[in-house]
């Protein structure tokens, strides 16, 4: 259990970084032998707590290590953006959080989302016997055009572009997170208005086929003028300090371990949910 005040929306990120994460594997530039903590990034992944619910949206490779630096006890749900790698390979982890709870965890994706998940972990799934654990996992269709509710706290899906992919932002209380995109259909952004928070993919400056880029998404957030704006999904190319630097005061880069937290009441009748 947490002690998030029911008054409030508490986000932290897990990972601000891109599929290879940074510092990559055998690599030498600036960024990668830096010294600032802020370039340490984990594989892309938000922990959202409100009440005394703890929701993951993607599950990493890092997990493990995510979960255990932001010291979670419980996982009541799992909302996945996407089918790629870097956002569901971390799946196994949930089996200690089974351990604690003696109980499945709902995991909310899209049809594609669902049918990568069943293939990629089904050992999970099998009926047959098994003598080591599995993880629990319950699977639920999410569709474009309705929320979620998670104990209270309402979860809409953002449909983003993802190269030749649609991957799923999402809004919740005034906070939004959209992780790998390269464009935002106008109808998705008819639903990120009077946003508190809001996380941007922001992988580099150079263009890319299937990310935004710092200078797109700095137009993007002037467009959508939330209160505060973090960039995510951040690539070797951007050192923090220095990226940081040339952005407006209201932008930032995020960076491993950021928790900021959002005015919201837990609604009533949720209260001992």
């Amino acid at each position: 259990m947490n002690d998030t005040p029911e008054t409030s929306i508490q986000v932290v990120v897990l990972g601000s970084g891109t599929s290879t994460g940074v510092p990559m594997i055998g690599c030498e530039c600036e960024v990668c032998q830096s010294g600032d903590p802020r370039d340490k990034r984990l594989r892309p992944s938000l922990l959202v707590r409100f009440g005394s619910r703890e929701v993951l949206i993607d599950t990493g490779p890092d997990l493990r290590q995510q979960a255990l630096r932001a010291s979670m006890r419980r996982l009541d749900a799992i909302l996945i953006t996407h089918r790629h790698a870097d956002h569901i390979l971390g799946l196994d982890d949930v089996r200690p959080f089974n351990f604690v709870t003696r109980s499945s965890v709902p995991l909310y994706g899209s049809a594609e989302v669902l049918e990568a998940i069943r293939h990629a972990f089904a050992y999970a799934f099998s009926d047959a016997e098994s003598l080591s654990s599995r993880p629990k996992i319950q699977l639920f269709e999410i569709r474009q055009d309705g929320p979620v509710n998670i104990h209270g706290l309402e979860f809409q899906p953002i449909p983003v572009i993802h190269g030749d992919t649609v991957c799923m932002g999402f809004r919740f209380g005034n906070v939004a997170y959209l992780t790998d995109f390269r464009e935002v259909p106008e109808t998705s952004l008819e639903k990120l208005q009077g946003l508190d928070i809001l996380f941007l993919d922001a992988l580099r400056h150079k263009p890319h086929p299937t990310h935004s880029t710092v200078e797109s998404s700095l137009k993007l957030a002037e467009v959508l003028r939330a209160k505060r704006t973090f960039f995510t999904h951040i690539s070797h190319d951007l050192s923090h300090a220095g990226t940081e630097a040339s952005l407006p005061e209201n932008i930032r880069l995020a960076y491993d371990d950021l928790t900021l937290e959002s005015p919201w009441r837990l609604p009533s009748e949720n209260q001992s949910a």
